[in-house]
């Protein structure tokens, strides 16, 4: 009689352990603040899961591969977007469009995606540019219902341009710093590490594959490492 409340217990304690183990075994995949397991855990089991893009040039490709990906692993999902090339988060938050879609969408999943150098600048510029935009957009998210999520961008292929002697492994751990200290100030956000894919790849030797001629975007390849660091975080497999 009891069987199948202890299945259902047993099977949800099985994708929260999962969910902890994901965020435990990367160092900038910070866990979110207390509540947001159960928002992972409740999205995971709808039969679509809503998820908005804010940010900018960086995320155009990005929600149409993690369709593509969710769709082959037989996972429906509705995608929105407020994406402006080179804006920044403090220009989306003072943005009424943006807002307005945030507010309205009834999404599952809101993803937060800052410049792509602020990230990696020094600590006190980073804090005021980014920090203060970064709390509002996720205060927002969590308002609403939705978890929010850090989408934490990558190095440029030769670093900071306005970084003499800069490259792609210095940028871009910085840029992970900057969006895990954006993270704690926020209250603990959890962050989905596509710097850290990107990073892999350039360790096996596939680095300059995965961006186009301008050494800052993204490839279709480069598209598609970044989309499963998605799928891979908002439903658990890889």
């Amino acid at each position: 009689m009891h069987i199948p409340a202890r299945e259902n217990l047993f099977r949800k304690m099985t994708m929260l352990a999962k969910i902890l183990g994901f965020f435990g075994l990367s160092s900038c995949a910070l866990p979110p603040a207390p509540g947001e397991f159960a928002k992972l855990v409740a999205a995971r089991e709808k039969q679509e899961v809503a998820v908005l893009f804010i940010g900018n040039s960086y995320s155009f490709g990005v929600p149409a591969m993690f369709r593509k990906i969710s769709e082959s692993h037989g996972r429906k999902v509705r995608i929105g977007h407020s994406t402006y090339g080179s804006w920044t988060l403090a220009k989306h938050a003072a943005h009424p469009p943006t807002l307005e879609k945030l507010r309205s969408g009834k999404w599952d999943v809101i993803v937060i995606q800052e410049q792509s150098l602020i990230p990696s600048w020094n600590e006190s510029l980073r804090r005021k540019a980014m920090d203060p935009a970064v709390s509002f957009l996720v205060s927002e998210a969590r308002m609403m219902g939705a978890l929010p999520l850090l989408y934490q961008t990558w190095g440029r292929r030769d670093g900071d341009p306005n970084l003499p002697g800069d490259n792609f492994k210095s940028m871009n751990s910085r840029v992970r710093k900057g969006y895990r200290t954006a993270s704690e100030n926020a209250g603990g956000v959890a962050i989905v590490p596509a710097g850290d894919a990107w990073e892999r790849e350039f360790m096996a030797g596939r680095g300059s594959d995965l961006f186009v001629a301008d050494g800052s975007h993204p490839s279709a390849f480069g598209n598609e490492i970044t989309a499963r660091e998605f799928y891979r975080v908002i439903f658990g497999e890889d």
